[in-house]
């Protein structure tokens, strides 16, 4: 699918066959005060990460991928619904989130702005241990720029930002967090503001870590692409809310929304482009019925009336999807006319 396919394969080599929940989302909401009314960032999601397990969250910008992110890390807090790590509702008190932050730990999209230009190398991985008291802080600055693929990690210890690679910041980012033994990563957009010819490497160092360490990953990302190479399962995202998810062959081979069709469209080797009009709705203002009935390719083109659901797309709410590993769509034209597949849901 991209030029990194071969990682699709390693990701369905490695990952393991049962995995319990280590990072969920239930019934999550998120909201925020917006010109005199609510904005709904995030309107009912149930997601989970289990161990050793890598999930991709994608959708277009302005979803609300990277509001559920920040919550799940603890950065914001619900306005209903629940964080649990490891079967525990999260506790938001400053200790607990402290605790919590070594298990669950963030890879920034942009390095060079998550980087302090004034800091080396060494220092800027020290950071996370110095904060959080662990002894033996050069032992735990090697070894994380090593797991990152920066060796020898002595080199790179009284280097600064400017005198590395794109690559090789993201890397060290990267054992920034790995500085703290995490269980948990999530990535935002980890690979969006590199090259092409380095993306891959990263993505490679990604599923290393997960056969390595065992460590989990959600991946928030736009990029369909990416998820197809690193993920064990995708959750599509679209104006606060999960719209379809599964296993990641089978949802970006065969995907069953029109919001997930018109994502995999733009891709080189989809044999039509859909173009989907105007801009995802307000997040003050979510429409009724389907959310995205106004923008659907399916809904105006007369297929969801010929299937007989053209009125319930425009009034009919949809059910928020579990967090089960089963495919699942809310989509009532794709229920109406698609047999679900194996093993699939609602």
């Amino acid at each position: 699918m991209t030029e990194t396919q071969p990682a699709a394969d390693t990701a369905a080599a490695t990952a393991p066959a049962t995995r319990r929940a280590l990072l969920e989302a239930r019934d999550l909401r998120v909201e925020f005060p917006s010109r005199g009314r609510r904005a709904r960032a995030v309107d009912g999601v149930n997601l989970a990460v289990g161990e050793g397990e890598i999930v991709a969250l994608v959708g277009e910008s302005g979803c609300g991928k990277t509001t559920l992110a920040r919550t799940l890390l603890g950065l914001e807090r619900p306005t209903s619904g629940e964080v649990r790590y490891d079967g525990a509702v999260l506790d938001h008190g400053s200790k607990a989130l402290k605790a919590y932050r070594r298990e669950v730990q963030l890879v920034l999209q942009d390095p060079t702005g998550s980087l302090n230009p004034r800091h080396t190398v060494y220092e800027a991985v020290a950071e996370g241990p110095r904060i959080h008291g662990l002894a033996g802080e050069r032992e735990i600055v090697a070894e994380a720029l090593a797991r990152a693929g920066l060796r020898p990690p002595e080199r790179f210890f009284l280097r600064y930002p400017h005198e590395l690679s794109g690559g090789q910041r993201q890397r060290v980012v990267i054992a920034g967090a790995l500085a703290l033994n995490p269980k948990v990563l999530i990535a935002d957009e980890p690979v969006a503001s590199l090259d092409a010819s380095v993306r891959g490497e990263i993505l490679a160092l990604m599923l290393k870590l997960r056969q390595d360490l065992g460590l989990s990953a959600l991946v928030v990302t736009h990029d369909l692409g990416l998820a197809w190479n690193i993920a064990d399962r995708v959750a599509v995202m679209y104006l606060g809310r999960i719209v379809e998810s599964g296993p990641v062959e089978q949802v970006l081979t065969a995907p069953r929304h029109p919001y997930t069709q018109a994502l995999m469209s733009v891709l080189p080797e989809s044999p039509e482009r859909v173009v989907l009009t105007g801009e995802p709705p307000d997040p003050t203002r979510i429409p009724g019925g389907c959310r995205f009935h106004a923008r659907c390719q399916v809904l105006a083109s007369g297929r969801a009336a010929e299937a007989g659901v053209d009125a319930r797309c425009r009034s009919e709410l949809l059910d928020v999807l579990p967090a089960t590993p089963e495919a699942h769509v809310a989509c009532h034209w794709a229920r109406a006319v698609e047999p679900a597949p194996e093993g699939a849901g609602a």
